[in-house]
Parts: C-alpha cells; sequence; structure tokens
C-alpha cells in the first residue's frame, strides 16, 4: 500500500485518537490533569508503539518516554501533552470534529502533533534507535524537563519537533531563542503629600530604566527586547518604595543573546539612593537555520519521492522544545505536526485535509533517517 493511502485510510482513527487527548484537559500548573493526561497519553502511546513508556516525574510533572529497540539512540521524536488551556475550557471550547476542521482546546498545540508521531512511528516496518519523548511542562519553559530533554537528544542524528506547523503548513526552520528578565527598584517609603522630597521614588527610577531596556532591540538583527508586566508602589499617597516590570527578549543568535544579557545586567540605578536587582536570564537558546537546513532539505526530497506537497519552511518568534535540542548541536526540525492555526487562541484548530500528508512525510524522513530507504514497509 502506498504511503498516503496508508494514512489517509487510518484518518478515521487518527481523529478518534486525537478527540480522546483533547478531552482530557491538562494545563502546565495543574499537576492531578498533567498526571491524568501522561496516563492517557501512555495508553495510546503503548497501543501503537507496542510497549509501555517509562513515566518520569520531576518536581511533580510526569513526563513519558518510550525508547524503542536496543541499539544506538538515533533519532528523538519530541512532544508535549500540556497545554495553556485551564480546567474548564471544553464547556466554553468544545471538541468538533468535521470533515475539514477539528477544534477543542490542546489540538493544534500540539496533541494531534503526539497522534501524528504514534501513527507514523506504527507504519516502519523497524523503529530501532528511535525515543519519543512526551513532555509534560513545555508551556511554562520546561522547567523540569529541559535536563532530560538535553540528555536524551545527545548522541542523536536528529530532533523531530511534532509541534503545530506554521503558517500554510511552514516547517520552522529557524526558532528565536527567549530571555525573560525581571527588573527591580528599591527606593524608599514617604508620605507622598507630607514630605515626598524624604523618598526614592521606585516608579521614577523605573520609569528611568525603561526606555534603556527597550532601545536594546537590534530590529536589523530579529533582536527584540520588550518590557511587558509594570508594577510599583502600594497606596496613592505613597511614594513607591518598590517596583519591577518584566522583559521579553527574543533573539535570532547566541551572539545577539549574550549581548543583551550582558547589557540588562550592567544596568545601573538612575536615582540616588535608588537600587536595582535584575533576575532572570536566557530562557531558551535560539534554533538557527543551520541547524535544520539538511533535515528541511532531506524532507523535501523525501516530499518529491513520494508525491506529497512541498514542504514550505519559516522563521518564527516563539520557541519550543526543539531550542535545548539545536542548542546542544543535534539537527532539529521543528514543526512537523499539525497544519492549522489559532495556537493558545479561541480559534485553535486543525485541518483534517493535511494529516494525511504530514504524517506520511514524518513517517518517511523517519524511515529514511534510520535506513536511508525512506519507504516504511508497515508493521501488521
Amino acid at each position: 500500500m502506498a504511503l498516503l493511502e496508508r494514512f489517509r485510510d487510518a484518518l478515521p482513527q487518527v481523529v478518534d485518537d486525537i478527540r480522546t487527548l483533547v478531552i482530557c484537559e491538562s494545563p502546565s500548573d495543574d499537576l492531578a490533569a498533567v498526571a491524568a493526561s501522561a496516563e492517557l497519553t501512555a495508553g495510546l502511546g503503548a497501543r501503537y508503539l507496542g510497549r509501555e513508556p517509562e513515566r518520569i516525574v520531576l518536581d511533580g510533572r510526569t513526563h513519558l518516554r518510550w525508547r524503542l529497540g536496543s541499539g544506538p539512540r538515533r533519532v528523538l521524536i519530541l512532544c508535549h501533552h500540556d497545554t495553556v488551556w485551564p480546567i474548564g475550557s471544553l464547556r466554553s471550547h468544545p471538541w468538533e470534529a468535521t470533515d475539514t476542521v477539528l477544534r477543542g482546546p490542546g489540538c493544534f498545540d500540539m496533541k494531534t502533533g503526539t497522534v501524528m508521531a504514534f501513527h507514523a512511528i506504527a507504519a516502519l516496518s523497524d523503529t530501532d534507535g528511535i525515543t519519543v519523548l512526551v513532555t509534560g511542562d513545555e508551556e511554562i519553559g520546561a522547567p523540569s524537563s529541559r535536563q532530560l530533554i538535553e540528555d536524551e537528544a545527545r548522541g542523536c542524528e536528529a530532533t523531530l519537533v511534532l509541534e503545530s506547523a506554521g503558517a500554510a503548513g511552514a516547517f520552522k526552520t529557524e526558532r528565536k531563542g527567549v530571555s525573560m528578565y525581571r527588573v527591580a527598584a528599591t527606593g524608599l517609603a514617604a508620605h507622598a503629600g507630607l514630605e515626598p522630597e524624604k523618598g526614592v521614588n521606585a516608579s521614577l527610577e523605573l520609569a528611568h530604566q525603561l526606555p534603556s531596556v527597550a532601545a536594546l532591540s537590534a530590529v536589523e538583527l530579529g533582536t527584540t527586547v520588550t518590557p511587558t508586566v509594570l508594577e510599583a508602589g502600594t497606596t496613592t499617597n505613597t511614594v513607591p518604595a518598590r517596583g519591577q516590570f518584566a522583559v521579553d527578549v527574543r533573539v535570532r543568535t547566541i551572539a545577539e543573546q549574550d549581548r543583551v544579557d550582558a547589557a540588562i545586567r550592567s544596568l545601573l540605578p538612575y536615582l540616588p539612593g535608588a537600587q536595582l536587582t535584575i533576575t532572570g536570564g536566557p530562557n531558551r537558546p535560539p534554533l538557527e537555520r543551520a541547524s535544520s537546513a539538511q533535515l528541511f532539505d532531506r524532507a523535501c526530497r523525501l516530499a518529491a519521492a513520494h508525491r506529497l506537497p512541498e514542504p514550505r519552511q519559516v522563521s518564527v518568534g516563539g520557541g519550543s522544545d526543539g531550542n535545548f535540542t539545536a542548542g546542544i548541536g543535534i539537527p532539529t526540525l521543528d514543526g512537523m505536526g499539525a497544519s492549522g492555526g489559532g495556537a493558545h487562541a479561541d480559534d485553535e484548530h486543525v485541518l483534517v485535509a493535511e494529516l494525511p500528508e504530514r504524517t506520511a512525510l514524518l513517517a518517511a524522513l523517519l524511515q529514511d533517517l534510520l535506513t536511508g530507504s525512506g519507504t516504511p514497509a508497515g508493521r501488521p
């Protein structure tokens, strides 16, 4: 049976499996919900991969790992089962499936990608060397799973990330690195009406720091440095003694990430008597285009060989766990999951018609990475 036909025939089952995961809500900050989602995902994965996963609990969060075969680790498949949607979101955003579109919290980002991975691997005649890692804290920056991800990737020839696709189904061949900071100012409280001159105004200190921080952006290099949440003061008649603002940094290169980090950490107080405290730093290194170029070219060749649509590529500002694997030098191709849109938004959706084509290309790329043949034979 031709590769694409196989996945077209399997489409009703794929949709049903996606529904199974989507209706199990799994917000990252709800440990019980993440644990329940992990068990459901483990059962679904065991059905297609032929074995139970290892359940790895770190800081109360459940991650799943399948190491297939006994040979050296060659390809890492990277997924996550947590979402940004709080418990109860199914009431306002119920599961919906038509011939063209799937809807539901987390369907696009990225429970469909996890199901695609299971079905693609199940189509292979030999899976020796594949590791599947499904984490439970990606949406909050992978605080417990980052080391696990990097350790699993080391020594692999490639990491394939089943995050949702970019616009028009494009693979994400470049992702910006992410840094997060808090700039906190400490001043001195005083009565705003009786003796304001005795205070050191933390709000005013922050007002002087904000333009300096924003000026670190370098748009021509793709670097954005954006002050976001700002808070200061306690009452309307008190000179603020404390305040802080958050900073979101996105960069295309390690050099830019280092430059911005050094500049923010070197900020000095403007007002006499004020103090600054800088916390945070780089959260994800950039996934630079060079890390994905060969894998993308390989996917293009396989798409042509299997008469599948020609892959597109896109650069995006958002980070993923693929940033971590690229950051340690492992070739990484991201955005191999669902085509659709609305990640983290009310219109989150998956395009049904593209699921067989995208799953077929994933299977072909996996087989090619393992054997060079690019032609899955299929398991009974």
